[in-house]
């Protein structure tokens, strides 16, 4: 049984961009993919680098733990280390990457006001 494959660039922009009104933009130039949500950035990618690398929001607590657990899960580059992890993608399960990517869309819609919510579907 071999193992599970890891995300590639072009299924890691599908997946941010599955999630209601996430559009990807380019503010830091054409080499960094930002993922957004209501104007509000929840993944950030050089989907070109290698290592691939993505920067998603996390709860502090929770940003701690997956760092303990996982040597590819650092603070956020160039981010605020308090919210935000990178992930060396290639060396986690796609699984977890695509539910951190989830958690930092949610959190992200969380912080929006009521009707976008409702707008989003995300109660």
């Amino acid at each position: 049984m071999s193992a599970p494959r890891p995300l590639t660039a072009a299924k890691l922009r599908a997946f941010c961009l599955e999630f209601n009104d996430a559009v990807e933009t380019f503010p830091f130039g054409p080499e960094a993919s930002v993922f957004k949500v209501a104007g509000k950035m929840f993944a950030l990618s050089a989907l070109d680098g290698r290592p691939l690398t993505v920067n998603l929001k996390c709860e502090p607590e929770n940003a701690v733990r997956l760092r303990a657990e996982h040597p590819a899960i650092t603070p956020g580059y160039h981010m605020n280390k308090r919210h935000w992890n990178t992930l060396a993608v290639a060396d986690l399960p796609a699984r977890l990457v695509k539910e951190l990517i989830e958690d930092s869309y949610d959190l992200v819609v969380a912080g929006l006001h009521r009707a976008e919510r409702l707008r989003l579907d995300r109660p």
